[in-house]
């Protein structure tokens, strides 16, 4: 299947990325829980851990996805629990993100508030919690939040819906 890599991934509630990022063909694994970077981005935020195959989803693409089904031009109080990030395994990786973060800035109406930030460390989900929308596709958050990303992805990026 090509290149096997990994990135990291914050923005809002981590139930919702995962589902996001869970519904793509080329994602092999989606590790959902808390990721830390450095200095002032030292703590935990919700985030996932997205393991793909680049020859079939691009990190553009996933990206861009990213922006899509998340606040990702808010900069609401809510940022340190949900801080908006690409968290990068790799110089290269960084200067790729950051690329492409740019050229995506001026397609939203807004200042993109995304940052790219190195990759520290990372604290799994308790289990329970973990695949969420998958065990309680039914429950009322799902319906209200996850649903309609998972819309958003069909309408926008259905070719690289499972």
């Amino acid at each position: 299947m090509g290149t096997h890599t990994k990135i990291a991934l914050g923005g809002g509630c981590h139930w919702c990325t995962e589902a996001v990022f869970q519904s793509l063909k080329g994602v092999d694994k989606v590790e959902q829980g808390y990721v830390s970077s450095l200095n002032q981005n030292n703590t935990f935020s919700e985030a996932v851990i997205i393991h793909f195959y680049e020859d079939v989803i691009p990190l553009e693409v996933l990206i861009e996805i990213h922006l899509h089904t998340h606040k990702s031009t808010s900069n609401h109080s809510m940022r340190d629990k949900y801080r908006s990030a690409i968290y990068t395994f790799s110089e290269a990786q960084e200067m790729e993100a950051i690329t492409v973060l740019k050229n995506f800035n001026n397609t939203f109406e807004k200042t993109i508030i995304t940052e790219v930030l190195p990759f520290s460390e990372f604290k799994a989900s308790r289990e329970a919690i973990q695949n969420y929308y998958k065990k309680n596709p039914e429950k009322p958050f799902c319906k209200q939040f996850i649903n309609p990303k998972l819309k958003l992805l069909v309408d926008k990026f259905s070719k690289y819906v499972i």
